[in-house]
């Protein structure tokens, strides 16, 4: 029993906790793109963009990944058998990278902050795409454990989901043209 209790924590652990992975960066976007507005209006924006990151990494986040860990370890210390199981190793390795992702994220939201960030919203944007692969390899890795599909049909799901981050790229840069020729309408 105590291993549904860990399972059904541990996965509202990392829910909480990838609502802030997937949000915080978005944030970043808004942050850093209100370096654009005029000194009254970043004035206002800045210090509320940081008050939010900082809530949210510290008051949510962060709680939520170390809660997500320590279930975790509860599962692991219920099925103990499982540390010799590949795909486990594999999920442990995303893990690894999704924590240093968390801890980048809070070095960005510093540098945010401070005002010395030099990443440009076209590369936060990106950036914020990192957290979406993750959890999707994480979540086929937990569901089909050794048996990850090689199939046809995952081939051609992955080759969907490529797409579909392309056609958001796409329209990301449709919509920056746009509004270039819009400025230069008005300026010109």
């Amino acid at each position: 029993m105590a291993y549904f209790w860990f399972k059904s924590f541990h996965i509202l652990g990392f829910v909480a906790w990838f609502a802030g992975l997937f949000y915080l960066p978005r944030l970043f976007v808004y942050h850093i793109e209100a370096g654009e507005r005029t000194a009254a209006e970043q004035a206002i924006l800045n210090p509320e963009y940081s008050r939010m990151e900082m809530r949210l990494y510290k008051l949510i986040m962060t709680p939520a990944m170390i809660f997500t860990a320590l279930m975790a370890i509860g599962v692991i210390w219920t099925e103990p058998y499982v540390l010799k199981e590949t795909w486990l190793h594999v999920k442990l390795l995303l893990v690894v990278i999704l924590i240093g992702f968390h801890f980048y994220c809070g070095r960005v939201r510093r540098q945010l902050e401070a005002g010395t960030c030099t990443i440009t919203s076209i590369q936060m944007r990106r950036i914020n795409e990192i957290p979406t692969v993750l959890l999707g390899l994480v979540t086929l890795l937990a569901i089909f454990k050794n048996n990850l599909p090689t199939s046809t049909t995952a081939i051609g799901t992955g080759v969907a989901i490529v797409a579909f981050a392309v056609i958001i790229q796409l329209y990301a840069k449709k919509r920056r043209l746009q509004k270039q020729q819009e400025e230069l309408g008005t300026s010109g």
